[in-house]
């Protein structure tokens, strides 16, 4: 009796091209999960000509959003948005709720409103989040490492110029694009960012690659040590959702502050499973 053939977990087939699965290491001490193409006669020299059978194979690539009922397989396809690694557990987030009621304010519900939306219905389109202040440690650049070890992969924190450049590649395929000490005060970016916000659909440009139109997700979060210019913003203008964040002692006082909040992630993403959305849908 043969034994089955075990599929390969670093290789797969999109097609008829050969893919390998690598983590690059990131200088924060995680890695980034991608696939890089793989020359067939390279897998073979380093794994054996029988490595080529257990291979898996897929007839394309498909962008499937979800973080409550994931698949990385659908209909023969191979889903290039990533699954989140995070367990649900019940437990105690109370540190998460103190640093969330600092950022949000009088805000708060609504703000538990927008991170449910975030996790529980990726595809649903949300305002601009814009953190702003002229203070110092305020916790802006530690919501979007929170938010980052939340949505890992799927999310990208960018700087004005990459926002600017014309190849998006990678940052147009996530649900969270955040761009830190923004200034983008050219009207065209305040354009490009408000037509984004509302697309459901985007054309990504790579170096050296045609212009490829692809389903669009992304939410935008700002954030700016500059109160009243870091975009031009037209007065009657309603897609644009603007705090004022304060000093919060605990973010420069506890170098691992962050760490504690990921120790929490479990007991939150349980909880925004769990909680009901408050604000309606309009």
């Amino acid at each position: 009796m043969k034994k089955p053939i075990l599929e390969h977990p670093y290789y797969i087939r999109i097609g008829t091209e050969y893919y390998k699965i690598v983590n690059i290491p990131l200088f924060s001490g995680d890695s980034l999960k991608t696939i890089k193409k793989w020359k067939k006669s390279e897998i073979i020299t380093d794994e054996g000509k029988d490595a080529i059978n257990s291979i898996k194979k897929f007839d394309g690539f498909c962008f499937i959003p979800s973080h409550t009922n994931y698949r990385k397989e659908i209909k023969g396809f191979y889903n290039q948005y990533e699954e989140i690694d995070i367990v649900p557990k019940e437990g105690d987030f109370t540190e998460t709720l103190k640093f969330l009621t600092h950022i949000y304010g009088e805000q708060m519900e609504i703000g538990l409103d927008y991170i449910t939306l975030l996790w529980r219905h990726p595809t649903q389109i949300l305002p601009i989040l814009c953190l702003v202040s002229d203070e110092r440690h305020t916790g802006k650049t530690t919501f979007l490492n929170w938010l980052k070890l939340i949505f890992q992969g799927n999310m990208t924190i960018n700087k004005n110029e990459d926002f600017r450049s014309r190849f998006n590649a990678d940052w147009a395929s996530k649900s969270i694009v955040a761009v830190d000490e923004v200034l983008l005060d050219k009207k065209e970016d305040s354009e490009r960012i408000k037509n984004l916000s509302t697309a459901v659909s985007y054309k990504t440009e790579s170096k050296g690659v045609d212009k490829v139109e692809s389903f669009f997700i992304g939410k935008f979060i700002l954030c700016s040590n500059n109160e009243t210019n870091f975009i031009q913003v037209d007065e009657k203008e309603i897609r644009y959702w603007v705090i004022k964040v304060h000093t919060l002692p605990q973010v420069y006082g506890d170098p691992k502050y962050l760490d504690k909040l990921r120790l929490e992630l479990p007991h939150f993403i349980d909880h925004l499973n769990k909680r009901k959305i408050s604000s309606p849908n309009k």
